[in-house]
């Protein structure tokens, strides 16, 4: 009795159409990654507490958060193409 064993990315609906498309470029990843911990790095040096607009600094953790979630975006898109092929 065999059955099938299921592979990491193939429940995830693919966003750039065809299996016949090429495995993503590393370097075009590392670049994206790269420009949002960049921008990431950036929104961290924005001033936080009293005098501020962002006493508390929630503004700025919540935006960096943002930028990391479309770093992780990048990284799991990456991934799950790279299993599909």
């Amino acid at each position: 009795m065999t059955s099938s064993v299921p592979l990491p990315g193939h429940h995830l609906p693919s966003s750039r159409g065809g299996a016949d498309e090429a495995a993503p470029d590393p370097e075009a990843i590392r670049a994206a990654v790269g420009e949002l911990l960049a921008e990431a790095d950036r929104a961290a040096q924005v001033p936080t507490g009293a005098g501020t607009a962002d006493v508390h600094g929630l503004v700025s953790l919540t935006r960096r958060a943002q930028i990391l979630g479309r770093a992780h975006d990048v990284l799991v898109d990456a991934l799950s193409s790279v299993d599909k092929s």
